[in-house]
């Protein structure tokens, strides 16, 4: 793959799960285990669930993950079921059975000794987000960290505005999802697609570039 190089970036905004963080393992275990408390009390059928009907999740707030899945499941199955997920997900993080793409820091570390500014930004909860903090010393890394819980679950391309407050323009964003492409429908935003995250192709075809190891994003800039 032809791999073009950007000039006049200064700030690197990159999403989180699907991108710097392989949630397959995790997420799969989580959703089954919340989809089988709605199975058990009788707001789902039994089925079963092939891999990438699980993770074609992954990327969305929880309240958009709900409201296309299943959007007639009354509220507070949907809330025990979302918490389930959560706390799931938080406890594997604490466990250390969280997994980073291979090269991941390397390549943090590598931009950020460019002396790129690095911004995390995650469709996810605050919890969670504190949790892989710590778990993998993240703030070595990055300059600030935003997840959408904070604002309230609106889109990133909204977000977006928060984060061209506090650093310097021009801005890249990296992603696996059409969540983080769409961040340039609306701003002036190079954006990159993560070819090896949980996305469809369709959905990163408008980026500027697109990578298949997160180790590329350091012969971008």
């Amino acid at each position: 793959m032809t791999i073009p190089t950007f000039e006049g970036i200064h700030t690197v905004i990159l999403d989180y799960d699907g991108t710097i963080h392989d949630s397959t393992r995790n997420y799969i275990a989580a959703f089954k285990k919340a989809y089988a408390y709605l199975v058990g009390v009788d707001q789902a059928a039994p089925r079963e669930w092939e891999d990438a009907e699980i993770t074609k999740w992954l990327g969305y707030s929880s309240k958009a993950m709900w409201e296309n899945f299943m959007p007639d499941l009354a509220g507070e199955y949907q809330s025990t079921a979302s918490k389930m997920i959560g706390q799931t997900l938080l406890e594997r993080a604490q466990n250390g059975q969280a997994v980073l793409y291979e090269g991941a820091l390397e390549t943090l570390q590598a931009l950020k000794e460019k002396g790129y500014h690095l911004v995390f930004l995650s469709n996810c909860s605050h919890v969670y987000m504190e949790a892989h903090r710590e778990s993998f010393g993240l703030d070595r890394y990055f300059d600030k960290m935003y997840c959408t819980e904070d604002f309230g679950f609106i889109p990133k391309y909204e977000i977006f505005e928060a984060i061209q407050a506090d650093f310097p323009g021009g801005y890249l964003v990296v992603g696996d999802r059409f969540q983080d492409i769409e961040v340039a429908e609306h701003h002036p935003v190079h954006t990159v697609g993560c070819l090896y995250g949980f996305g469809f192709p369709e959905e990163l075809a408008s980026a500027d570039a697109l990578i298949e190891d997160i180790r590329e994003l350091n012969d971008l800039l």
